[in-house]
């Protein structure tokens, strides 16, 4: 059914007028970033097509050149599409900072959704003041499906540069097992002396991903 076939009542713009934009349905939400659909497919049938093919959870994660794979979606549309997904990731990541960390459950959740997606091992610093409250974040490396390459000359770079009093390592197991590798094990213990010398002291080390986390603190 094409747009123009619906109820006016019943399009996603006018519902989110009367009823409020979290009434909508997740198909109904893309459409809206969508515009429009294609030549014979209406603009709710493209988003659900979307959605059934990579997930919603999926969808967010996609570049612009995956999502300019798909039929019927453009620079344009794939733009609009990234360009909300990116300032929702912005938006929760914002929420994370000032954050007082009492125990490593406070943030695994979060990097845990935040990485669960990626292909490669990505390599995190939280640093944290005097009080344990977050005052950034920042990718020291990204490397392969199974290990990183992490110096510590970066990761007490932004600890130092950001007046640090402390940090915590987060690193995702895009394999699904937390369990850490000796790889793990030496860098997680390079760091650590490398903090004491500084004096920037490693709180925890997690491991990641989409449905586990493991602190090598504990």
């Amino acid at each position: 059914m094409l747009i123009r076939q619906i109820s006016i009542e019943q399009r996603p713009r006018e519902r989110a007028k009367e009823k409020g934009i979290e009434s909508l349905s997740d198909s109904e939400l893309v459409a809206i970033l969508l515009e429009n659909g294609t030549n014979g497919e209406s603009v709710i049938d493209l988003s659900n097509r979307l959605i059934s093919f990579f997930g919603l959870e999926k969808l967010n994660s996609l570049s612009l050149q995956e999502l300019m794979k798909i039929k019927g979606i453009k620079l344009a549309k794939a733009c609009k599409l990234s360009a909300a997904f990116e300032l929702s990731k912005r938006v929760n990541s914002g929420k994370l900072m000032g954050k007082v960390v009492k125990n490593p459950s406070d943030i695994a959740s979060y990097y845990r959704h935040k990485l669960k997606e990626l292909k490669k091992e990505y390599f995190i610093a939280v640093f944290l003041d005097s009080k344990n409250r977050i005052i950034k974040d920042e990718v020291v490396s990204i490397g392969t499906l199974n290990s990183s390459i992490v110096h510590p000359r970066e990761v007490f770079k932004g600890a130092i540069k950001n007046s640090a009093n402390s940090i915590i390592l987060v690193h995702n197991h895009p394999s699904g097992d937390v369990e850490p590798s000796e790889e793990d094990c030496r860098v997680n213990k390079v760091l650590v002396e490398a903090g004491d010398m500084v004096g920037i002291k490693v709180l925890d080390h997690l491991i990641v991903s989409g449905k586990k986390w493991k602190s090598m603190a504990e």
